[in-house]
């Protein structure tokens, strides 16, 4: 890191002259990849923003000007020029820098922005309080053309043409991708304008040519607008943001740093919002992620420098809900699948190549998918709405009052269901169980292994009169774990000793509570472990089952507020069963980015400390056997 051991901070950004920045941008692409290939990470969006995020902070004075990215996985780049790069070897690690912006590393990180589509919101609220206190600072909101499929990034559009002295910026980073190529109208809008790039120098002629003929005065200036306006709409028709009132500059090429920087001049100069339109290529600079048709390396886990390739891994919970989800297509035509932007992530790709027709991207827009899955509903199909479980948070309305009111058989699978780890706060998909707890009708599936992915999706797309769940968590499940007896829906996967504890595992914590309950027996206190399979609405035959212990303890991979083990508790309190109850979920707090195993460690949700919590309850059981208690931890 020759150029880039000196960057402290954009200032030495600036004091370099071109050939020094192209020196440093290859500089930044191999820390890139040298730092993304032992452990993964979003590294196909930051080989394409190099020149575009050294543009910025060539132009623009951050902290002072602000800038925010949307999504923040492509902040890489501006970590190291931000003062990180010396530390940029610890991202995504316990302790070290995290994937997205954190106001906590730097003043020049404003939001975390890991939900797409927000930045302009942010953006739009920044520059009113700046000119409201009467501060000469700009706002930089660079946008990837994915989360322009948001509406959420329209209706702050929408708004933001409404200011005119107000410094905003925006970037549109137009890769023609969010995880693979960008879909929709708005995406053709920008295909064009990426193809018919010659409109600035039919506009510099026409301009030169009128303003050598003297005495036409201001209808020289009327007849150059409305050429103006025919010739972009033909040549490149970004109307669609002028039409809004918003300056236009582009396309510019974005990995021609002199061009870009050119640009943000001409945008900063203005004084109003103005839209930026940069072309990029994801993965630019490694033939590896340009190479790569599936998603160009958008995130990835660790691979060989050399080669791109990575190493061989097992199965994860989603590949069974890929293989089923195939399986159930071809066994019933009226089966159909939505996704948000994310069709391979999620599981959906082999659907998709099987039964295209039947297959729904509808880009990042989450709220539509819902909606719409409901109009599929009712035209007599039955959608499966595959979504990210901290993504779908943003559609819980749609849920409530488009799907739910009406009675309508939509099944949602939720990928990255529980702890994730390294990607951080924003996308543990913790909140899921207990928002969507509330929701007349829904029920939610939690699998405990691949073989009850299966079933369980079965299952659940057998529902058409209701909405329904199904959670997968990240990573790859155990070995499948056999059921040894059934109690109403229930699975009975455990069963030893004397009836001292009634364990049960929500999903993935079925195995977990599977060896909890083998340290239990060492201390000699009989266990029944046993997996609900659905966590909403429980099994009426669960108040027999805890009347029958001396303990309920409930273990989910979920916030412990509002979860499945409050509902249960509610349950047992209205049937008056007087075993004593413990809740074990993730706290409600948001989670620093770590591997999945060390914050399940730190939260104790690990069969070590369980299996020590039950030993104290009991023990207090066993000290004062009349004591009435009811906790959550």
């Amino acid at each position: 890191m020759g150029l880039l051991t000196g960057i402290s901070g954009p200032e030495d950004l600036r004091a370099l002259d071109l050939a020094q920045c192209d020196l440093l941008a290859s500089e930044i692409r191999d820390e890139l990849i040298r730092t993304c290939a032992p452990r993964g990470g979003h590294l196909g969006p930051n080989l394409g923003v190099v020149e575009l995020t050294m543009g910025i902070h060539r132009v623009f004075e951050s902290p002072r000007d602000r800038v925010i990215f949307d999504t923040g996985h492509q902040a890489y780049v501006h970590k190291m020029l931000t003062g990180r790069a010396r530390e940029f070897d610890s991202l995504r690690t316990e302790g070290g820098l995290s994937g997205y912006p954190s106001q906590d590393e730097s003043e020049h990180d404003v939001v975390e922005n890991s939900h797409a589509s927000t930045s302009l919101s942010y953006a739009d609220g920044l520059a009113k309080a700046y000119a409201i206190r009467g501060e000469a600072r700009h706002v930089v909101a660079v946008i990837g053309d994915g989360a322009l499929t948001g509406g959420m990034a329209w209706e702050a559009l929408n708004n933001i043409a409404t200011g005119n002295d107000r410094r905003l910026v925006i970037v549109v980073n137009d890769n023609g991708r969010s995880y693979m190529p960008t879909v929709g109208g708005l995406a053709d809008h920008l295909t064009s304008l990426r193809t018919n790039p010659r409109y600035e120098q039919v506009l510099d002629q026409v301009k030169k040519r009128l303003n050598e003929v003297r005495g036409v005065g201001p209808a020289v200036y009327d007849a150059l607008h409305a050429m103006k306006k025919g010739m972009k709409d033909a040549l490149a028709p970004q109307g669609l943001f002028e039409d809004l009132g918003l300056k236009y500059v582009g396309p510019v090429d974005g990995h021609d740093l002199k061009a870009v920087e050119t640009a943000l001049t001409q945008a900063k100069r203005f004084g109003g919002p103005v839209i930026v339109h940069v072309m990029t290529r994801k993965g630019f600079g490694y033939e590896p992620a340009e190479q790569n048709e599936a998603d160009q390396f958008h995130q990835i886990g660790p691979f060989d420098v050399a080669t791109g390739k990575a190493p061989a891994k097992g199965r994860i919970w989603t590949d069974y809900f890929a293989a089923e989800m195939v399986a159930l297509g071809r066994d019933r035509q009226d089966v159909v699948a939505i996704t948000a932007a994310m069709l391979h992530p999620v599981g959906l790709g082999g659907f998709a190549a099987a039964f295209p027709e039947r297959t729904f991207d509808v880009g990042i827009a989450e709220q539509h998918a819902v909606t719409s899955a409901a109009g599929l509903a009712m035209g007599g199909l039955h959608p499966v709405v595959a979504i990210y479980a901290t993504f779908m948070n943003r559609a819980f309305d749609q849920v409530l009052m488009d799907v739910a009111l009406h009675r309508c058989g939509v099944t949602f699978v939720l990928d990255r269901a529980g702890v994730t780890g390294t990607d951080g706060a924003s996308h543990n998909g913790m909140w899921d169980q207990s928002i969507f707890q509330v929701v007349p009708g829904l029920s939610i599936a939690a699998p405990r292994d691949g073989a009850r992915v299966r079933e369980l999706l079965r299952e659940a797309v057998a529902i058409e009169d209701a909405p329904t769940i199904v959670r997968l968590p990240k990573g790859a499940p155990g070995d499948d774990i056999p059921t040894l007896d059934r109690v109403g829906g229930m699975d009975v996967i455990g069963r030893s000793g004397a009836r001292d504890v009634l364990l049960l595992g929500v999903g993935s914590m079925a195995a977990v509570c599977i060896e909890v309950s083998k340290r239990l027996l060492d201390q000699g206190i009989g266990v029944t472990v046993v997996d609900p399979r659905w966590a909403k609405p429980w099994d009426p035959a669960v108040v027999d089952l805890a009347s029958d212990h001396r303990l309920v303890v409930c273990v989910e991979d979920n916030g412990v507020v509002g979860g499945a083990g409050s509902t249960l508790l509610q349950l047992l309190n209205e049937a008056r069963v007087e075993a004593p109850v413990r809740l074990h979920g993730i706290p409600q707090e948001f989670l620093a980015h770590a591997e999945r195993a060390s914050i399940l460690e730190r939260i104790g949700l690990t069969s070590q400390a369980l299996a020590r919590g039950i030993v104290e309850d009991v023990s207090a059981l066993d000290e004062s056997p009349a004591r009435e208690w009811v906790s959550g931890s």
